[in-house]
């Protein structure tokens, strides 16, 4: 098969793809199509079907293997497949593993990393707090292992939210040693819990969608949810370090319309802040320029940077 990765603008494509969504909608002149997202393990790929009723288009759902012929062009910046055919694929055609995103790090080698992390925290309260979850609690370790951290931005794969938070944690780790006024202990257990709350804020692949508590309450809210619950297990945990760890939860996006309902007011909330900002960013990054290829040249303007973007040339 190709992968999503591989494709270029001007191909012509036949290959069967996992169909994470379709929804049907109408066009300005109210002509019926069907917008369809189709999924490897590489990425994902926007699809279009300009004429649902026309022949060649048979019927499929959402978690359907589908084989699609079509064209692949640029829109917006983006490739986007024109589908003219669509038949669903018949089981032996594919491999489930295919079509799955998947960390390029070994999740245990990451989560035996992890787990270290979690044993240098010194601070008995927060010990077993970090204990109860990610030694004890074989739910959520099977969840945190596998889960990505994202629906689509950034990490958005298998493994993706361990990986995520292990480069938060590391960045951390890296600033109460140049910083040494940061309360470590907490910093270090704000960035393992930060971003908690995606076990269940999103569905588990193949779906990778937000669960009906995501989207009304969000990962932000059911972490600090999570840490109330968990400290009200633990008798005599503190009240004021349970309120500041769930204020670096609550903040970790550091601006209102970014969804923390708390701008940072701890320099550890600060600190985590930027921490998530930057592996966030800078895995983006790497996806952006992954995507493109061998290209050298500009790769044209990205929304999320909000900038035009190319790789270095240094040592060409």
């Amino acid at each position: 098969m190709k992968y999503i990765r591989e494709l270029r603008d001007g191909e012509r494509l036949v290959g069967i793809y996992l169909c994470k969504h379709k929804q049907s909608a109408m066009t300005k002149n109210g002509k019926p199509y069907d917008t369809v997202l189709l999924q490897d393990k590489t990425g994902v790929l926007d699809g279009k079907i300009w004429d649902p009723n026309s022949y060649g288009i048979e019927d499929f759902e959402d978690l359907d293997y589908i084989e699609v012929t079509g064209d692949i062009i640029t829109f917006a910046g983006a490739l986007q497949l024109n589908i003219k055919r669509v038949r669903k694929a018949r089981e032996g055609e594919y491999r489930p593993g295919d079509y799955l995103p998947v960390s390029s790090q070994n999740v245990e080698e990451m989560y035996a990393e992890l787990l270290a992390y979690v044993r240098s925290v010194k601070n008995p309260w927060l010990a077993q707090l970090l204990d109860g979850w990610f030694v004890k609690d074989a739910k959520f370790i099977k969840a945190f292992k596998f889960s990505s951290a994202a629906k689509t931005v950034h990490h958005g794969f298998v493994g993706g939210l361990l990986e995520h938070t292990l480069s938060v944690t590391k960045l951390c780790a890296y600033y109460t040693k140049s910083y040494p006024f940061l309360n470590r202990d907490l910093l270090i257990t704000a960035a393992l819990l930060h971003d908690a709350g995606k076990t269940r804020e999103l569905s588990p692949f193949p779906v990778n969608d937000y669960t009906d508590n995501g989207q009304l309450l969000g990962h932000i809210m059911m972490g600090a949810e999570m840490i109330h619950d968990a400290a009200m297990g633990i008798p005599g945990f503190p009240p004021r370090l349970e309120s500041e760890l769930k204020h670096c939860i609550l903040a970790h996006h550091g601006e209102l319309e970014y969804g923390s309902p708390k701008k940072p007011a701890l320099a550890e909330a600060m600190a985590l802040n930027l921490a998530d900002n930057t592996d966030a960013r800078m895995e983006t990054l790497r996806e952006v320029f992954l995507d493109a290829g061998d290209k050298k040249e500009w790769l044209g303007y990205n929304k999320i940077f909000e900038s035009n973007l190319r790789k270095t040339t240094a040592g060409e």
